[in-house]
């Protein structure tokens, strides 16, 4: 008896250990997700005091004709085409440029590090006062022929791809250590093998890094595709989605919808198309992965 109790305490102690966590994770996540589920399928707006309706697909139809959401899906796949390919290329170049034995070397590490520790908030609020009008961009365009300047912020032309670059200049460092770490993984013997070959220079990181490095490659671009696609605080703190919502990402529409105007069933919604694209970019990166190793 004594012993098939011991039995299954020994069976029950890691479900245990793992129930304090488990727990919390199912009241701040699962619960509110599988709640978000079905509210998409409900009518729950304006008088959130009353119990919601349930209309199954009436808030997919409207989305499939909302040519505002059409928009803003376009923006955000533009911006994940945009911001992507460059953290995955650049931090790999930056990583390479650091990942030396010289004097003052942490200091270009930290350098490159530094905009990673800042609030996207604060560095938001930085990049909005640089982008306005007579601010140090605008002064350093003028210098150079600009007699009025670039409205970096209040083109419908440039907002987004200006927004693009606060994320691209956010990530360069989280990338690049990412990158460091998989370098100094590399053995110097390989590069010496490589250069009495005749592979030096440049090209020996054509042979020798990119092939080696392709798991962290592949885990950057899965990481910068998640991030480029629920981009919002960067739109939020500098454009507000404007002018004329061409700098609107889908998470800036969803957030619009459901707090500026109290339609959570529509927010809910868009939720859940945006969970499905993530899911469906997170598959084609991971498919695409396992065929190239």
């Amino acid at each position: 008896m004594l012993e098939n109790r011991d039995i299954v305490l020994r069976k029950l102690t890691p479900y245990l250990f793992l129930f304090p966590a488990l727990f919390f994770l199912t009241i701040a996540v699962i619960y509110p997700a599988l709640q978000g589920f079905y509210l998409s399928f409900t009518r729950y707006e304006y008088d959130l005091t009353q119990a919601p309706d349930w209309v199954g697909f009436a808030n997919f139809q409207r989305l499939w004709i909302d040519p505002l959401f059409w928009q803003t899906l376009r923006q955000t796949l533009l911006y994940l085409i945009g911001v992507v390919p460059i953290l995955v290329v650049l931090p790999l170049g930056l990583a390479i440029l650091v990942n030396r034995e010289l004097r003052g070397i942490l200091w270009f590490r930290t350098a490159y590090y530094t905009p990673v520790v800042i609030s996207m908030v604060v560095a938001g609020i930085a990049w909005k006062w640089l982008y306005s009008e007579n601010g140090f961009l605008d002064r350093f365009v003028q210098f150079f022929g600009f007699e009025n300047g670039i409205p970096w912020l209040t083109s419908p032309k440039l907002a987004i791809f200006s927004v693009m670059a606060v994320t691209i200049w956010k990530g360069l460092g989280y990338y690049t250590v990412i990158y460091l770490a998989g370098l100094q993984g590399i053995p110097s013997a390989l590069y010496e093998a490589a250069a009495m070959d005749g592979s030096d220079g440049w090209r020996r990181h054509l042979d020798i890094t990119v092939p080696l490095m392709k798991p962290y490659l592949f885990l950057v671009a899965v990481i910068s595709s998640l991030s480029a696609t629920k981009v919002f605080e960067e739109v939020f703190v500098m454009t507000q989605g404007g002018p004329r919502n061409s700098s609107q990402t889908i998470v800036y529409y969803l957030y619009e919808q459901a707090f500026s105007y109290l339609e959570m069933s529509y927010a809910c919604a868009i939720g859940l198309v945006l969970f499905l694209l993530i899911l469906g970019f997170s598959i084609l990166n991971l498919k695409l992965s396992a065929r190239l190793e």
